[in-house]
């Protein structure tokens, strides 16, 4: 009996001294946040090149398994040697399109934006002389208003003056100037010397995929029982199914619109139609805000260009296009794969990119997509051991019953057979990984 209560007790003290510990460490965390913080950064500005060579090999991995088959269809007697050149050869064809992809975009935008660039600087001061003219015509009929906008514009031009007066200002807003352009040419090289050594490591990492996926497996079963190990197995089977299906089906909806954009922009005569094309089908990746985020400088390009009315049929054409590409092109091509409601992705959206800024709104919906899943089925689990499987019986009754098959979900089969096939070479390259 003794003996029951000193386990007793040394159960206690344990769980005690183990709660004191938990609590000290959440404290020191919080106190030392901001030198942790530094430290995850300045640990991920050094791992940025693997981190870029993690996401190219990702997006590469599917191209490789699809030609890694088409080769061994190709020459099924090839011997082990020889298929390992046949691996190599698959990965050397992705990665030189990739990098031509890239290459051909760069020179598509720079001429573009060059000559945007100098025409702006050129008709700049003609286009705020006529604005300037517009107010005045606007403000005839109200001298109130316009001895304010006087007295604004002299203020403005008294402290030009004074700028342009004082060497010393005007030596330190010179220098501010150059610093920052100088910063953010070394963003720039930094970015692109990130991405020649992320093309590198990514061969790498295609090259040894098959190796780090058993790697993975075996560190997976010798960490966890194996109810937990497949469980996690599966949900990271999923997990890559749901970004590559997305990712997959939003980079041909995003290229299909940039086509379109591009048809129309130049049959409408517009200026800069590539690099407007170009700017439109990459934010399209971005769900829900990616069209405003491409068209609103775009509008302001067409604004200050030859023709400014350019910028209003610009926005009519945009919306027209997020309409056909939101209720026709982007519903054929990817359905609703990640199986999420329009205000969770609106919320995801807002959550996750307001945490990662561009990137996080990428890959916010399937993120959030993954997360929804592991909550539908830890709610199912707690139903089916607390015994209310009726509750979600119900539940899929009333808000998710499958609709009847009518002659117009029969026709509609394009959309079927296109993530039939997305589904059937990712759940392949899952398998192959």
């Amino acid at each position: 009996m003794k003996q029951n209560e000193n386990t007793k007790y040394v159960k206690l003290g344990i769980t005690g001294a183990a709660v004191l510990a938990f609590g000290f460490a959440i404290m020191y965390i919080l106190n030392q946040s901001k030198n942790i913080a530094a430290g995850i950064q300045l640990v991920f500005n050094i791992l940025k090149p693997f981190l870029y060579g993690a996401l190219i090999a990702y997006l590469l991995a599917p191209i490789c398994n699809q030609m890694d088959e088409r080769f061994l269809k190709w020459f099924p007697k090839a011997t082990e040697k020889q298929k390992k050149g046949l691996k190599f050869l698959s990965i050397a064809i992705a990665v030189i399109c990739a990098v031509t992809i890239v290459v051909l975009l760069i020179l598509l935008i720079l001429p573009q934006v060059w000559d945007s660039t100098v025409k702006i600087i050129k008709i700049l001061p003609a286009r705020l002389a006529y604005c300037n003219r517009m107010i005045d015509q606007l403000l005839k009929d109200q001298p109130e208003l316009q001895t304010y906008f006087n007295h604004f514009s002299s203020q403005v031009e008294n402290g030009l003056n004074d700028v342009l007066k004082a060497n010393s200002s005007m030596m330190t807003t010179i220098q501010g100037i150059v610093n920052n352009i100088t910063v953010q040419l070394i963003e720039v090289l930094s970015v692109f010397k990130n991405m020649f050594l992320g093309f590198l490591i990514a061969v790498y990492l295609l090259a040894s995929r098959k190796l780090f996926g058993a790697q993975a497996k075996l560190l997976l079963y010798g960490i966890f029982s194996n109810k937990w190990a497949k469980i996690i197995e599966e949900e990271v089977h999923y997990t890559d199914k749901m970004f590559n299906g997305f990712f997959v089906g939003k980079i041909i909806d995003s290229a299909i619109i940039g086509l379109i954009c591009f048809a129309g922009t130049t049959l409408l005569g517009f200026e800069s139609a590539a690099f407007i094309s170009v700017v439109i089908g990459v934010t399209n990746i971005i769900p829900f805000f990616g069209p405003f985020i491409g068209a609103i400088p775009c509008a302001l390009l067409l604004l200050l260009g030859s023709n400014p009315w350019d910028a209003l049929y610009f926005l009519i054409f945009i919306v027209i296009l997020q309409q056909v590409d939101g209720n026709i092109i982007g519903p054929k091509i990817l359905g609703n794969t990640t199986g999420v409601s329009s205000f969770w992705v609106l919320f995801s959206i807002l959550l996750f990119g307001g945490l990662w800024g561009l990137v996080g709104m990428v890959i916010a919906v399937p993120l959030f997509g993954v997360i929804y899943d592991i909550i539908r089925k830890l709610t199912a689990r707690g139903l089916k051991r607390n015994r209310h499987e009726e509750m979600m019986q119900e539940y899929n009754e009333k808000f998710h019953e499958e609709p009847e098959e009518t002659e117009t979900t029969q026709k509609d089969t394009f959309s079927k057979k296109i993530n039939a096939k997305i589904n059937e070479y990712i759940d392949k390259n899952v398998n192959n990984k």
